[in-house]
């Protein structure tokens, strides 16, 4: 029984259940091995809306051996020294890329979908972007769960970030007929609709120049908070455009 018990212990008995360890699933499926996790690690590397910055729970990324060194190279101009802690629209630690999945954090989950977007401007591709489902978060406690998706509205240069629910439950109730719909979901993201996503990535990085042009620089000097940020946290009324491999068959 963990019903009263501290947040700690909640996360160390209910967290991996609801949400499966991909270091853990791949060590069983050689396809997740450019994924990497973190636990209650700061974003440090990431350029922010506002203070202070996000430190989830648990979160999912790309390791930087998910692409290859050409890739690499042309990411490099806009990482800075990530290992003395740089900061970048595209890392959120020294050690992860492009941030897809966590556990809590809106504010963190925005900088998610920023990071794709400026990825995709970059080679005037933003367009495809317009109300794709980017990133996911989970938010939990010792009953009940809610997943949702995130997604980016984009008109012109503005874009707006958007949370849509996409479901919420009780899983200890109907005898915990729920129990492993949180997990059956994010093993769907990991294996159907990750694949198509880190593809996406990998071609817009392979479209940019070795010797690129900086019309906007992706390191600005000041990060704080953007006129209008409360609009970036917009609660979704209407569903976004899933994929044809949709992570909601559950």
């Amino acid at each position: 029984m963990i019903d009263g018990r501290n947040g700690a212990k909640v996360i160390q008995d209910i967290s991996r259940l609801l949400v499966p360890s991909v270091e853990a699933l791949a060590t069983r499926n050689a396809r997740l091995e450019c994924l990497i996790e973190s636990v209650n690690e700061g974003w440090n590397n990431a350029i922010p809306f506002t203070d202070p910055r996000p430190q989830p729970d648990y979160a999912v990324g790309f390791k930087r051996e998910a692409f290859t060194a050409e890739q690499l190279d042309k990411l490099s101009p806009f990482i800075s020294d990530f290992i003395a802690s740089g900061q970048s629209y595209f890392m959120t630690t020294y050690y992860m890329y492009f941030l897809f999945l966590t556990c809590e954090s809106a504010h963190g989950m925005s900088l998610a979908v920023r990071a794709i977007v400026e990825l995709f401007r970059l080679v005037k591709r933003e367009e495809e972007l317009h109300r794709q489902i980017l990133v996911f978060s989970i938010s939990h406690d010792h009953r009940s769960v809610r997943i949702y998706s995130h997604y980016p509205v984009i008109n012109g240069k503005d874009t707006t970030f958007f949370r849509h629910p996409i479901c919420a439950f009780d899983f200890t109730a109907m005898e915990s007929k729920e129990k492993w719909t949180s997990y059956r979901f994010i093993r769907n993201v990991y294996d159907i609709w990750l694949p198509n996503r880190l593809d996406k990535i990998r071609s817009v990085i392979d479209d940019l120049p070795s010797d690129f042009d900086f019309e906007v620089p992706l390191l600005p000097e000041e990060s704080g908070l953007p006129k209008g940020f409360e609009s970036h946290l917009s609660h979704s009324s209407t569903v976004p455009s899933w994929p044809s491999s949709s992570a909601a068959a559950m």
